[in-house]
């Protein structure tokens, strides 16, 4: 079946090579394109559209705004098509939180250039876009909002590794509210480019009882922290001496990811083995799979999102079809059973 796109951005020339480059794809067919919210509005009760590329910055309504009704009001899979600069990672992930699926980054000087470099991507995550069905868009749950209290964490030989892709910026976010200040550190890879995870990294740090940062080379992991991989590196845990450090490297993309799940799992189940937790969640793809039975057979317990809290079920249903999961659970039960099974 043709994946029918509406391509929605001020820009003629955007426009133009949005539908030129998902047009060139036999499995895809750009329905329309509109310059602005109020035209995109129309042209979606005319054509119907099976998924629409957003951009931020545009007239008489702003991407954002046209997002939050759109998905109140009229969910549809969304990939955002978003500036390359650090106020446009933030939109972008206060895009994702509202409900778009995924993104891809235009650079702000040289943007045709830039956009065909990530022509292959683009097509790639519309096509998963449009395997998705999104829900509309409810107010958090009142629970995740308040401080979460400590509940007795005293051990420090215990981590959390945590796996993302598509749709993982928002499942991360959940799981990492839920995190007590005394919890033992977290540390995580999301697929996400270079530009966009000091900002993730940050906005997971506003959310969380947890002191959340990109992580850095030789950076200590203590208790109370979470770490985040940086954009274009790989993360790794060593054992220097009696403690955990991280490891950046910027060595060849595993699974075509930098950072790799498979690369920041193997590393944990080497240098902490069996006092290991790990939940791979939502994501497209099979990346973290392999890395996530490599920890299962070191002794660490291991979980996985379930199919029906997943924006794609790639990487955790690849994670359980290789029987690296221990457990399956939804979202919503993602972070208390990590914390459950610590306590036990």
């Amino acid at each position: 079946m043709t994946i029918k796109v509406l391509v929605v951005d001020d820009s003629a020339l955007v426009r133009q090579l949005l539908s030129e480059l998902l047009g060139a794809d036999p499995e895809i067919e750009v329905v329309g394109t509109a310059s602005d919210p109020f035209i995109a509005r129309e042209k979606i009760k005319a054509l119907k559209p099976d998924v629409l590329t957003l951009d931020v910055e545009m007239p008489r309504m702003d991407g954002l705004r046209f997002l939050d009704n759109l998905m109140r009001l009229h969910p549809l899979p969304v990939v955002m098509v978003s500036t390359l600069t650090e106020w446009g990672a933030d939109v972008t992930l206060s895009a994702l939180e509202l409900g778009a699926v995924d993104f891809v980054a235009k650079p702000k000087l040289d943007v045709e250039r830039g956009l065909r470099d990530y022509a292959a991507l683009l097509v790639e995550k519309v096509k998963a876009a449009a395997a998705t069905r999104p829900a509309a868009r409810r107010p958090r749950r009142l629970d995740a909002l308040l401080p979460v209290p400590p509940v007795g964490y005293r051990t420090t030989d215990r981590l959390i590794a945590l796996g993302a892709s598509t749709g993982g910026t928002e499942a991360l976010r959940q799981v990492m509210a839920r995190m007590p200040p005394d919890a033992p550190a977290v540390v995580i890879a999301q697929h996400i480019p270079g530009g966009f995870s000091r900002a993730f990294a940050q906005r997971l740090d506003r959310e969380s009882a947890l002191k959340v940062a990109e992580a850095e080379d030789g950076m200590p992991i203590t208790p109370g922290h979470g770490y985040v991989a940086p954009g274009g590196f790989h993360l790794r845990v060593e054992r220097s001496g009696a403690r955990w450090v991280c490891r950046i490297g910027e060595d060849a993309p595993v699974n075509r990811h930098r950072p790799s799940v498979d690369v920041l799992f193997h590393s944990v189940a080497q240098a902490v083995g069996r006092n290991a937790i790990a939940a791979l969640l939502t994501g497209m793809g099979d990346d973290g799979a392999r890395g996530l039975l490599a920890l299962r057979q070191a002794g660490a317990h291991t979980l996985v999102q379930d199919e029906a809290t997943s924006v794609v079920w790639g990487m955790p249903g690849s994670a359980f079809r290789l029987g690296a999961a221990a457990e399956v659970r939804p979202l919503e039960e993602i972070a208390d059973a990590l914390l459950a099974r610590l306590a036990a």
